[in-house]
């Protein structure tokens, strides 16, 4: 190969050949950039929470959350390859999250525990729900391979949000 046409495809555009169109790839690449910046936001407010809990329960909130912390951080690598995959393009730093992210930081100095797991339970659901969203997203451009992936997250969201519903429940 010349070394003309060996540069030129090094500064080529990042375009992953697919057989969705550039429809689905603007589309679903900028829906899952967007639910990425939430999994980075709440990945880092769960290890916030995490950090900073205290009091009786501590040893099992502060297990809790470094378990659901480890879920959440789990996705970021699928659904980033996920865009590179389809054509797109994803997340570049801290500022591009913070610009997507619709989970709400907490920067309290002081969140008492029960209101640290229903922020976090509320989080999860609206989460889920954004989840749902993309998966209908997938639906409209056939895009079985990321409605699979959604599934698997929604799944996972619905259950943080049943363990954080039952642990914060009141005893009788």
């Amino acid at each position: 190969m010349p070394v003309a046409e060996a540069k030129a495809r090094r500064k080529a555009p990042l375009a992953t050949p697919t057989d969705l169109g550039a429809d689905a790839t603007r589309d679903l690449s900028g829906a899952l950039t967007t639910l990425l910046a939430d999994m980075f936001a709440l990945y880092l407010k769960t290890k916030n929470f995490h950090w900073h809990v205290s009091g009786p329960h501590f040893r099992d909130y502060h297990l809790l959350l470094d378990e659901q912390a480890a879920q959440v951080y789990a996705t970021t690598d699928a659904i980033a390859e996920r865009v590179r995959k389809i054509g797109g393009t994803t997340l570049r730093s801290i500022g591009h999250i913070a610009r997507l992210q619709r989970v709400q930081d907490n920067d309290a100095d002081y969140v008492d525990p029960l209101d640290m797991l229903a922020e976090l339970r509320e989080d999860n659901i609206e989460l889920a729900k954004r989840l749902r969203e993309t998966h209908d997203l997938c639906d409209e451009h056939n895009d079985v391979a990321t409605a699979s992936l959604l599934e698997n997250w929604i799944d996972e969201a619905e259950r943080r949000t049943w363990f954080l519903f039952e642990t914060s429940r009141p005893v009788k």
